[in-house]
């Protein structure tokens, strides 16, 4: 796993969130809205969102079909009010409208479960957290870190293989991982970096210059300049 963690940190050195926010609320919005959407478009409706409703106590209070229009092109649109309408609601009769900074409290909050708390405490409380979405979880099972399906149960085993202080980074980078070169369908596995040390090379795409098609993102021509390839 070692090997693993270290090429990791040698392809995203600076992997980050990319929801966009300022404070904890907003990230905790930002993180509910990304359901069933992607990161891109949620980032360009929340200034609007953010501006029109600066805390939890104006989101307890918004009028439902004006928030409806502003969260429209994040898709489910009149559940996603709903969500964070109630969401608001529940933090000011809970919490005096600050977002808290523990797990046990963040997933008392509707919609809010161990996935979505990771994220929060662990990019904007510093607190540290293994954020099993779905790329997680199948990288996870890839590379023989776990065997289940249960992201609960994913998160305590690969929480018992590292230091927690690695946790956040981790989970940035593993997601970045599977979002731009192992991906669900067909991995990119002639291009990645980590194939030598992977249970399940060879799964995708083994030949590197189909493979190299097939990473997707900013740092394609880091990642492959990784393995000496590029486009």
């Amino acid at each position: 796993m070692s090997i693993v963690l270290r090429r990791l940190r040698g392809a995203y050195p600076e992997a980050q969130i990319a929801l966009r926010f300022r404070t904890p609320w907003e990230l905790l919005v930002a993180t509910v809205l990304s359901a069933q959407t992607t990161d891109v478009t949620v980032n360009r409706v929340t200034p609007a969102l953010f501006a029109r409703y600066p805390d939890a106590a104006a989101y307890a209070g918004a009028d439902r079909t004006e928030m409806e229009e502003i969260l429209r092109p994040t898709g489910f649109y009149r559940a996603k009010t709903n969500s964070v309408i109630s969401l608001g609601q529940a933090l000011v009769e809970k919490f005096g409208g600050e977002v808290p900074g523990r797990l046990a409290d963040l997933v008392t909050l509707p919609g809010v479960g161990r996935k979505t708390a990771n994220v929060v405490l662990g990019n904007a409380f510093g607190v540290p957290g293994i954020t099993v979405d779905t790329h997680f979880g199948r990288l996870a099972r890839r590379w023989a870190w776990t065997d289940s399906e249960d992201p609960v149960e994913v998160e305590k085993q690969v929480g018992t293989l590292i230091e927690r202080k690695d946790w956040t980074m981790l989970s940035h980078r593993v997601i970045f991982h599977g979002r731009r070169v192992c991906h669900a369908k067909k991995p990119a596995c002639g291009a990645c970096s980590l194939a030598k040390d992977c249970p399940s090379a060879g799964i995708g795409e083994t030949d590197p210059a189909k493979a190299a098609k097939l990473v997707k993102g900013p740092e394609a021509d880091h990642l492959l300049a990784l393995v000496g390839l590029e486009r």
